[in-house]
């Protein structure tokens, strides 16, 4: 959504100049105004995507110059796949740190998650899909937990979730036995999914004609819906030049991908999970609350916003997420043992956050910080082990990358204040 941002103006001298006021108000935003209003954005600290945007393209040039292997189609495909399952912990970890807290916990509770799962599975003969919501509940138990030790006895959601962090570690050793791992069967419908599940190429491009499609279907009834309120809108013939970028896009991509094994239905998945929680952020209630209670708590509660009903539902959805993380990597790597949610999985899925764009000082941010997020650090990940460089190298490059990330915020932010935007 654009918004044009002008600073103080002299009151109209006359009703006339009042009507035409409006009458600019309801006026279209074509191309120029869509990009001089990005333009006063970012000069205003208001960065968006730009800067992660940019530093994975400077980060895929790089790796392609030194291993042209980098960006085939081949490499192209593991990366996406391998940038799910932490993908989606990120996710959550954008909803708790829209509202100014953490959870140090998801990968614990995925690594549980991912226990639950085999146990339930693989020990107990259950239905696949009875493990995996019983993993996935689990998880929002857990959110459900943090957020009444945070509510209602003032527990900070550092202290909460680091006591999580050990404790459901514990869980899932106890949980694994003394063989310490479980294996899934490589012939379920999981493991397929996770593994050799890929969209059919003719498929694949409908799939790009409904994203297209969707953007434009989107984006035009809220222009109307700004229009009949008196603000200033998308332009029509903009928001169809936007949603045929994204049609050229995303249809060379998924061609560039095909000439591969195709694009994954986990990464699908990914996407779609992706695409849910933008609209319900940007387009709800409950979004407009999470922002709300991010940039000023008090100011929300005294706007009547259940400000403790907020964190309960950012809580039980960034555990929940964690949760279905931990199941989609236990899938992917056919079993669950001690290693599970464990490594560098937590920092990742906060890295990837915050590097993606999420304020660490809640309030700004979106879904969309999750998928760049992970791509940037898989993206490291990859380029390093096809340069033949070990784990060392990578930790050190990401945690460059990611303090870059939360300097510019910094700055961003008191740009922002500066400009009487924060």
């Amino acid at each position: 959504m654009t918004d044009i941002h002008s600073g103080p103006q002299a009151p109209p001298a006359s009703g006339e100049a009042l009507d035409q006021q409006d009458e600019r108000l309801r006026r279209s935003v074509g191309v120029r105004g869509a990009v001089a209003g990005s333009l006063e954005r970012i000069r205003s600290g208001d960065l968006g995507v730009v800067p992660v945007v940019a530093g994975l393209v400077v980060i895929w040039t790089v790796f392609q110059v030194l291993n042209p292997i980098f960006l085939s189609p081949a490499n192209l495909v593991n990366l996406a796949m391998e940038s799910v399952a932490v993908g989606v912990i990120a996710l959550g970890i954008v909803a708790v740190l829209l509202v100014g807290q953490i959870d140090l916990s998801v990968g614990s509770v995925s690594g549980l998650a991912a226990a639950i799962l085999a146990v339930t599975f693989v020990s107990h003969h259950l239905p696949v899909w009875v493990a995996l919501l019983a993993a996935v509940a689990a998880g929002c138990a857990i959110g459900f937990l943090y957020s009444q030790m945070f509510t209602r006895f003032g527990v900070p959601s550092f202290v909460a979730t680091l006591a999580g962090l050990l404790g459901f570690l514990g869980a899932q050793l106890w949980l694994l036995g003394a063989a310490g791992a479980i294996n899934l069967p490589f012939t379920s419908g999981l493991v397929f999914f996770a593994q050799l599940a890929f969209v059919p190429e003719a498929l694949s491009y409908v799939l790009v004609l409904v994203a297209a499609a969707g953007l434009f279907a989107s984006r035009f009834l809220l222009a109307r819906e700004r229009r009949r309120a008196g603000l200033s809108a998308r332009s029509t013939q903009l928001i169809a030049a936007e949603s045929a970028a994204v049609l050229v896009g995303l249809g060379a991509a998924v061609w560039y991908l095909n000439r591969g094994r195709g694009v994954g239905w986990m990464f699908v998945l990914f996407v779609a999970l992706v695409v849910v929680m933008h609209y319900l952020l940007k387009r709800t209630g409950w979004g407009r609350s999470v922002y709300a209670v991010g940039g000023n708590v008090e100011a929300a509660r005294r706007a009547g916003i259940n400000v403790n009903q907020v964190y309960m539902s950012v809580f039980v959805l960034c555990s929940g997420l964690a949760a279905l993380g931990g199941v989609l990597a236990a899938a992917r790597l056919a079993a669950a043992n001690q290693s599970s949610g464990g490594g560098d999985v937590n920092l990742n899925a906060i890295a990837a956050a915050v590097i993606g764009g999420t304020s660490l000082f809640g309030g700004r941010g979106n879904a969309f910080a999750a998928l760049l997020g992970i791509l940037v650090i898989q993206s490291i990940s990859s380029g390093l082990t096809l340069l033949n460089l070990d784990s060392s190298f990578r930790f050190m490059v990401t945690g460059l990358v990611l303090a870059l990330a939360v300097a510019l915020d910094s700055v961003a932010r008191r740009s922002r204040a500066s400009h009487g935007r924060a």
